[in-house]
């Protein structure tokens, strides 16, 4: 078996709120670039950030979620409803129980996410958080929310938890 990579600083990356991916303080403009670093980043349960390939582990400093969810599209109603969102690397997700919204923040700054897998989130974008509200209904409970992917999420902001 390989030994795990080591830790190697050979440069500083860093993720901005908005997204943008940086290197030695530069933005990276290409795309595809971006891309193929997202392919590789992790997140420990120290909550610490890293790319990591075979040969090495370069540390990642991430403002607050490595991705933001840019666009979505929904389809149906109810509860067989189905909300995808797009990220800004070009990922989709299913909104569900595999990739719940999270809420975090209070009611006067809400703060949504959704999970990605892997303990990695995507920042929902303000836009899409209030296209998310437009679509907002009565709840099993009657807190306003949004169902996808057969799960009801309350949109009731200011709660550290997953709503499911």
């Amino acid at each position: 078996m390989a030994a795990p990579p080591e830790i190697c600083i050979s440069g500083a990356f860093r993720i901005r709120a908005d997204g943008t991916w940086l290197h030695d303080g530069r933005a990276i403009a290409r795309a595809e670039l971006v891309r193929l670093f997202a392919s590789v980043l992790r997140r420990e349960a120290s909550g610490r950030y890293f790319l990591v390939t075979p040969a090495e582990k370069v540390p990642v400093t991430v403002d607050d979620a490595p991705f933001v969810a840019v666009a979505m599209e929904a389809a149906g109603e109810g509860a067989g409803s189905e909300i995808r969102l797009d990220t800004n690397i070009g990922d989709r997700v299913i909104l569900g129980a595999g990739h719940p919204l999270i809420l975090r923040g209070t009611a006067d700054s809400p703060r949504p996410y959704v999970a990605l897998g892997d303990g990695l989130e995507a920042l929902v974008a303000r836009s899409v958080y209030y296209e998310l509200a437009a679509r907002a209904q009565p709840g099993p409970s009657g807190e306003p929310g949004v169902w996808s992917g057969g799960v009801f999420f309350p949109l009731a902001p200011g709660r550290e938890e997953t709503l499911s």
